[in-house]
């Protein structure tokens, strides 16, 4: 384990120690920024036009109504918050690079749907003219997307896993690449609702893509993955390290095939009542109209992912209270004063403690570097190591002096160094 400074920062890397495995990443990476690079610009050159206008416009509109679901992740993280540019590569790793990543096999799995259905005309007659999306969607978008996803999340953990070790980390970062996905995915959607009936479907897309405020679809089955991830990151058992991330992944993938199997139903439900089957789009409805009747639907068929998601959240801050307060206990007199101690004892799951209103960027700071020391001198213990002797420790000490000499240290106490 080594460690340097990142953004004034402490921070590991054990994944970046030898030379080699750092040329093996950016190789990876290259390949991959290439990879998207062509299919972005496959993409936007196979659109007239008028198509390429509307797809910028309804990107433009997804940005703004990412913004709020963004700001609930970020006042998520707030114990053990990571620096702003992380944020931002988690968010446009769903929106660039996964959407780029499941763009191919979602496409050719349709054209191989679409070529079956040929063959079997009386599934098109069936189903209606949609047969081969309604036949695919189930099928090759949870696969493809959630896996896509679920790499980016892990490529996060596994370079700053002495970060990320709990699961309110994974739910974070995990739903933070899904409102990326969705935030892409949906601006697509408009776009191919243009081209296909000359009218642009910015309500209804942009309305259902964000149901439950944009916490539903994907950054729900992406957070889930996370959960998961974060229960293997915080545990010593190696057959929960292996399984707990499998799990998480294959349960990500049925909430999404539940999901996406919902327009086949109905229309198989339709065909059975001797009906026509429904149109799925109507680009006529309302914003509100297509928000409220799909965060309802969204809000019955994941009930139980909701609750689970809901429960590991509101478990990961009890539990993070208890490691802040149990860790910086010996950490009186040292880096965290008397009366700051009382404090963290004092806080609570939505109050946030503040060492310095005059300072509030120093203060938060400061506040944020106990918490990491806390959590960095737990993950020593748990491993069976002085905390004492750990270079991390050593160097979230050090960031917390340094922090001191900005804050004001009257009414904090006296600390002895």
């Amino acid at each position: 384990m080594v460690s340097d400074v990142y953004d004034g920062r402490p921070r590991m890397g054990p994944a970046l120690r030898r030379r080699e495995i750092c040329i093996a990443i950016n190789a990876a990476l290259i390949a991959v920024l290439g990879f998207v690079t062509v299919v972005h610009l496959a993409l936007l050159g196979s659109m007239r036009p008028d198509v390429e206008s509307v797809f910028f416009r309804a990107l433009a509109l997804s940005g703004l109504l990412a913004i709020l679901p963004l700001a609930l992740l970020w006042l998520l993280e707030r114990r053990e918050r990571q620096t702003p540019s992380l944020f931002a590569a988690a968010f446009l790793w769903g929106g660039c690079i996964a959407t780029a990543l499941a763009l191919p096999f979602n496409s050719a799995f349709l054209q191989l749907v679409d070529t079956w259905v040929v063959q079997h005309p009386v599934v098109g007659e069936l189903l209606g003219p949609d047969a081969a999306k309604l036949l695919a969607a189930p099928i090759s978008a949870p696969i493809a997307e959630e896996i896509a996803k679920a790499v980016g999340v892990l490529v996060i953990f596994w370079l700053l896993r002495a970060e990320f070790h709990t699961v309110r980390d994974g739910i974070v970062y995990g739903a933070l690449v899904g409102v990326g996905f969705n935030w892409f995915e949906a601006a697509l959607y408009v776009a191919q609702g243009y081209a296909e009936s000359g009218v642009a479907p910015y309500a209804l897309q942009l309305g259902s893509r964000y149901a439950l405020f944009g916490f539903g679809g994907h950054a729900m089955c992406t957070g889930i993955f996370g959960a998961f991830l974060g229960i293997a990151m915080q545990t010593c058992r190696g057959w929960i390290r292996i399984l707990a991330p499998i799990a998480g992944l294959l349960l990500a993938i049925a909430a999404h095939m539940v999901n996406n199997a919902l327009p086949l139903l109905a229309a198989l439900a339709a065909t059975s009542a001797g009906a026509p089957p429904a149109v799925s789009d109507r680009p006529d409805i309302a914003f509100l109209d297509a928000f409220v009747s799909s965060s309802l639907l969204e809000l019955t068929i994941f009930l139980p992912f909701l609750l689970i998601t809901t429960l590991a959240l509101w478990r990961s801050g009890v539990r993070e209270r208890k490691v802040i307060c149990e860790e910086l206990a010996g950490e009186v007199g040292r880096t965290v004063s008397a009366g700051e101690y009382e404090e963290i004892v004092g806080d609570r799951m939505l109050r946030t403690r503040r060492i310095d209103p005059m300072w509030p960027r120093a203060s938060a700071a400061l506040v944020c570097a106990q918490h990491e020391l806390a959590f960095r001198k737990r993950y020593a213990r748990d491993e069976g190591r002085d905390p004492d002797l750990d270079s991390l420790v050593v160097g979230w000490r050090d960031e917390v002096w340094r922090l001191r000499a900005v804050v004001s240290p009257l009414g904090t106490g006296a600390l002895s160094f």
